[in-house]
């Protein structure tokens, strides 16, 4: 079985949305505005893009990153990776050219069994809304979380609202960086 890796820059408070600049939102870009730029507290960025071997989004992040992370430099090994992306809405014809492999899935169900093909660790950058259908549904087995020492109150937040049993996850590996950010990779616990 395939590891479904969830990765986020986070605020202490749990919002998600907007991190890198994206319009719509007060307060978009708060990942390099408030909070200074600490190399090493990105390397988990990188080590992601070497050791994922696929990548899945929901629609509205896929057409956020598929108009720029393409000709990206930073993004390159991304773009040869197989992509997936969760939509009911969105068409063949909807999908750039110049990304690589792209597969339209229709369904949490089709998630669960591409978890169940052969493969490494499949990525889901973004994707709010996808991330806590993916968790409800008890379909994320990783958490790789940058979290930034900011509360930003209102925003799309990474875990849902929905009254459920406990999940528990397992710590393994974390770090603190001298800005204040932190570095947290959780297991999730069966």
């Amino acid at each position: 079985m395939r590891t479904l890796i969830s990765t986020a820059f986070i605020s202490l408070d749990g919002v998600v949305e907007a991190p890198g600049g994206e319009p719509g939102y007060r307060n978009s870009g708060w990942t390099f505005k408030d909070v200074e730029f600490v190399p090493e507290a990105f390397e988990i960025k990188g080590r992601e893009q070497k050791e994922a071997a696929a990548m899945l989004m929901g629609r509205t992040s896929y057409e956020a990153f598929s108009a720029v992370w393409p000709d990206m430099e930073d993004f390159a090994d991304y773009k040869v990776m197989p992509k997936y992306v969760v939509s009911t809405t969105l068409t063949e014809d909807d999908l750039v050219d110049n990304w690589g492999e792209t597969t339209i899935l229709r369904s949490l169900d089709e998630v669960a069994a591409l978890k169940e093909t052969e493969g490494g660790p499949i990525i889901v950058h973004g994707s709010a809304s996808l991330n806590q259908a993916l968790s409800d549904a008890g379909l994320i087995d990783r958490y790789h979380l940058l979290v930034f020492p900011l509360l930003l109150g209102a925003g799309k937040r990474l875990f849902s609202t929905t009254d459920k049993d406990t999940q528990k996850l397992k710590l393994v590996e974390h770090e603190a960086y001298a800005n204040g950010l932190q570095k947290n990779v959780f297991d999730v616990v069966r």
